[in-house]
């Protein structure tokens, strides 16, 4: 990228620091960067002139990045539209208008006529810097309407009552919350649950009774372990409360019965550490999903008298460590599971009655399918979801009673000159270095590849806490794919493409696959003639910052730009430090450096503390002031320290939003803002700039 100015980039105070643990004494230079009230001046003001300096520099491809951003949105539906799903007896949907940020949640009685607005999210929003719609919940008897809503990016949410027939308001106003509710079958009395306001945590369940001040509540449940979160659910046939408890290797399950709001909760096993289960109910039985004696997890089921006895649970899908059992969903007359075979989703229909199982067929090399909104039980209706790399999301509607018997209900619609035959998929296995085999979703426009080693190569990651990239549909990516870019996902080790395995040897002491996974793909993919290994980009968010902050340390020559949005850099000192929210509850996935093994492994691969005196890639690195998962002084300290010690004319630039947290910005275009961003930063460099 051209430099414009001769501004030289913010140089940051070093204020020493020290910090002792298991006999080794650290300095932090940069440690006084920290400000929780996000209100001190000195903080301020160095977090502005790296705004300054980075607009500043980007000043010769703020044309591009228009370009660009013109071209994201350019291919969004104006008025696009949810399949609607029947609840009770209402069509409910959210809809879009042309311009506007944010959707329109609607019901009817007749499908496609009588439409009633449930909640305008454009009027909430408006005059907002920021506005984070939490959970929108309908009454049972369909009378109200409660919704969750944040305006500070903390994740931390008010609930309002809304009287849908009048449109009114209650006096009824939660807060602290985490932005979601349930409903008592009587229609007065409510669950939710109240965050920390250090931690951020969700660790108390309080019910309240419409009409009353929120002072009255009674806390019902409160969760003492900080390693683990809580959530509230319902049953399917909504006769259960469901409270979950979760930890990275641990869950446990309370229920309560709908119709009675004010007994307790009781969990239905013992929480045992290591067991993770879920349930599905239906009649008096219930199945479950769990571990226990099963790595890759089985399915079998008990009556609800029995849950209890583990001694009662009969099998009724067995353990197969090719195969990772995901989920599943139970209807009147189907059980439907949801697998993951070789990286691939896989979705298997078991009639109860005579009918032989059968499974749905897909035919991209990479592709994503899953269970989309099936509200009832009694119905021989499914509907899921599929897409790909190169086919935009897809809503399928089946007739379980006939094999394969399914409808096109909706796909998204991409406006402009969308061909997807002009673009290949490919699915390819890369070896590493310890003999793994990575899978990589791969997709390219097919007139400017030819395998000879010249495309520019755009390579994502994140490989943790066993969440699964997807190689689904991004109308953005055609951005950079008409520019001749490659598109890669490296889908490395801690993240759960190839079973709980994957995951198991991508944390803790194995978090090292991690980082050597994604650089071995890059030198394979180069090797293969997939990409110039010199004009190789990558990208990673939140921990998959931490995957750019530890790649661009350990072979900074195998890229030649790299973006780390909100990175989790600092891992040792954040880890140490139970006030930083969701510090404790993480101690599974990463380990707790109180301990000394952790401590040393954990030290020996953090982004921050590994900063060494070398070259580095050209680095855009972005967080939000007011991000509730990784703060803002993790990424602001990692620059400093970098500034000081890299050894390139290479720039580096830091985008503080100001007003955003962990999310970016809010609103269906103006999330775009920061793609076109990341797009231009890298394209601009590469020359593609036209």
């Amino acid at each position: 990228m051209k430099t414009v100015t001769s501004m030289q980039p913010p140089v940051a105070d070093k204020i020493p620091y020290e910090m002792n643990m298991h006999g080794l004494q650290r300095t932090d230079n940069y440690y006084w960067m920290r400000d929780d009230e996000r209100q001190e001046p000195k903080v301020i003001e160095y977090l502005e002139a790296e705004n300054t300096y980075k607009k500043a520099q980007f000043l010769p491809y703020e044309s591009l990045q228009q370009t660009l951003f013109d071209e994201l949105v350019g291919r969004l539906d104006k008025d696009e539209s949810s399949v609607p799903y029947q609840w009770h007896s209402h069509w409910y949907c959210r809809r879009y208008q042309q311009g506007f940020e944010y959707p329109i949640a609607t019901r009817s009685l007749t499908l496609g006529e009588d439409e009633t607005i449930l909640l305008d999210v454009n009027l909430r929003a408006e005059g907002q810097d920021f506005y984070g719609l939490g959970g929108i919940n309908v009454s049972p008897d369909e009378s109200m309407l409660a919704f969750g809503e944040d305006l500070l990016s903390r994740r931390i949410y008010k609930i309002y009552f809304k009287v849908i027939e009048s449109g009114e308001l209650l006096d009824d106003i939660l807060e602290g919350t985490d932005g979601h509710l349930v409903w008592a079958n009587d229609n007065q009395y409510v669950f939710y649950i109240k965050k920390d306001p250090q931690t951020l945590l969700g660790n108390q369940v309080f019910r309240h009774q419409l009409g009353t001040e929120q002072a009255q509540d009674v806390l019902v449940y409160e969760e003492f372990d900080d390693s683990y979160y809580i959530g509230l659910g319902k049953s399917l046939d909504e006769t259960r409360i469901v409270l979950y408890h979760e930890s990275t290797i641990t869950s446990e399950i309370s229920e309560l019965d709908a119709n009675r709001p004010l007994d307790k909760f009781r969990p239905l096993l013992a929480r045992e550490e290591g067991h993770e289960y879920s349930v599905a109910k239906l009649g008096d039985e219930y199945y479950i999903l769990t571990n226990w004696l099963a790595e890759n997890f089985r399915l079998m089921k008990v009556n609800e008298s029995e849950f209890s006895d583990k001694s009662k649970w009969q099998q009724v899908i067995a353990t197969d460590p090719n195969s990772r059992i995901e989920d599943i969903l139970l209807l009147e007359d189907f059980l439907i599971v949801q697998t993951r075979v070789n990286g691939l989703s896989h979705i298997e229909i078991r009639p109860f009655g005579q009918q032989k199982p059968y499974q749905l067929i897909f035919s991209d090399p990479a592709y994503v399918a899953g269970l989309d909104m099936n509200a009832s039980q009694q119905t021989n209706k499914l509907r899921i979801y599929y897409s790909s790399l190169t086919t935009p999301e897809s809503i399928y509607e089946y007739d379980l009673t006939q094999a394969s018997a399914r409808i096109l209900l909706k796909q998204e619609k991409i406006l402009g000159d969308f061909n997807s035959e002009c673009y290949q998929t490919e699915r390819v296995f890369i070896g590493t270095r310890d003999g793994a085999k990575v899978p990589v979703s791969l997709v390219y426009r097919k007139d400017t590849f030819n395998k000879d080693g010249t495309n520019p190569l755009y390579q994502y990651g994140y490989g943790a806490y066993g969440h699964t990239i997807e190689p689904d549909f991004d109308s953005a990516v055609l951005s950079l794919l008409d520019r001749g870019v490659v598109y890669a996902i490296a889908h490395v080790r801690g993240g759960e493409m190839l079973g709980r395995p994957w995951y198991d040897n991508g944390r803790m002491l194995n978090k090292q696959n991690s980082f050597n996974d994604f650089v071995d793909v890059t030198q394979a993919l180069t090797e293969q003639g997939y990409a110039d290994s010199q004009r190789v980009v990558a990208a990673g968010g939140s921990a998959g910052g931490l995957l750019m902050g530890a790649v661009v340390n350990q072979a900074p020559e195998r890229y030649f730009a790299v973006a780390a949005h909100v990175p989790f850099v600092d891992i040792v000192t954040t880890m140490l430090d139970e006030s930083i929210p969701l510090t404790t509850n993480e101690y599974d996935e990463w380990g707790n450096p109180n301990k000394k093994a952790y401590f040393d492994y954990m030290l020996s691969y953090s982004p921050y503390d590994q900063v060494k005196r070398q070259a580095y890639p050209h680095l855009l690195v972005t967080t939000g002031l007011h991000d509730s998962q990784v703060q803002y002084f993790e990424p602001a300290k990692w620059v400093a320290k970098l500034r000081d010690y890299k050894t390139d004319d290479h720039q580096l630039l830091f985008h503080i939003d100001m007003e955003a947290g962990h999310g970016g910005k809010s609103g269906r275009y103006r999330r775009y803002e920061d793609t076109a961003q990341e797009y231009a930063f890298f394209l601009g460099l590469l020359d593609l700039d036209k």
